[in-house]
């Protein structure tokens, strides 16, 4: 099966990106299943029903969110009835939605979609990731009831997404991490098999501050005070993310590429038909 990852889409720039080229790069990868981390889609903080669903109608097949799942408030309705968001796992007890969900790909292949939050640097104590994505893996055994099975850890810390890498290794297709919007250069095939890059990056405008206009952030990390509010950057976006081709017999990753679509990063990923 051939995966695309997409890390964190950032305003208008950003899904602009994802309903331009979606299509396109379906066609030209025969991507079999697309995951899109859209959590900063509406101005940079959450994403709204009506961003959500323009990136689903554009070819996306499931999104997930991160520690601002909830930031648009008409999105604790939204999530319970559009089954393809998944919100983290280990979110809140009682959060709407699902933070994993068993989808079905193309020739009737079944795909598990699931998030965890991390524990390191984040806002919030939440509870255990390492706890929760186990038992999803378990429930989802790869090779058995799921060809593929994609992990997104969202949080601060490289060192705890790497290790939920090495925690999944042979029970996931792919673990990528989210949240931090840089891209990272160690993409890899674990030793179990599974697909690992530390962070998918950003689809938004990287001529910015982790996709925020530069003034505002310049100024506060300059002088220490705030003047006015983070606005997302608007030129073009980069697509970035990671690709990832399984053997449908064991869901283990057999081919692997980290990828740059358009904008101002050097392009790459797997060459176009």
């Amino acid at each position: 099966m051939r995966l695309l990852f997409l890390g964190d889409v950032m305003g208008r720039s950003g899904r602009t990106a994802i309903t331009t080229h979606i299509q396109r790069l379906r066609a030209a990868w025969k991507l079999d299943f697309v995951v899109v981390n859209g959590e900063n889609a509406t101005n940079g903080a959450g994403l709204s029903p009506a961003h959500a669903t323009a990136m689903l109608e554009a070819g996306v097949d499931c999104i997930t969110l991160g520690d601002h799942a909830f930031d648009q408030k008409d999105m604790l309705g939204f999530v319970n009835q559009e089954p393809r968001i998944i919100r983290p796992l280990n979110f809140a007890k009682g959060a709407p939605g699902a933070g994993a969900r068993v989808f079905e790909a193309t020739r009737g292949r079944k795909v598990l979609v699931t998030q965890v939050l991390g524990q390191v640097f984040m806002k919030r104590a939440y509870e255990d990731p390492f706890g929760q994505i186990e038992q999803v893996l378990k429930t989802h055994v790869l090779g058995g009831g799921v060809q593929a099975a994609i992990v997104d850890i969202h949080c601060e810390a490289t060192s705890e997404k790497m290790a939920m890498g090495h925690w999944c290794d042979g029970k996931a297709s792919m673990v990528v991490g989210t949240h931090t919007h840089v891209p990272t250069s160690d993409a890899m095939i674990l030793p179990g098999g599974t697909g690992y890059q530390t962070d998918a990056g950003m689809c938004g405008d990287y001529l910015s501050v982790i996709g925020m206009e530069k003034a505002e952030p310049m100024r506060r990390f300059v002088t220490g005070m705030v003047k006015g509010r983070f606005v997302p950057a608007g030129e073009e976006a980069t697509l970035s993310g990671l690709y990832v081709e399984t053997d449908d017999r064991t869901g283990k990753a057999v081919k692997l590429l980290s990828v740059r679509q358009g904008g101002r990063l050097p392009p790459s990923g797997p060459p176009e038909a």
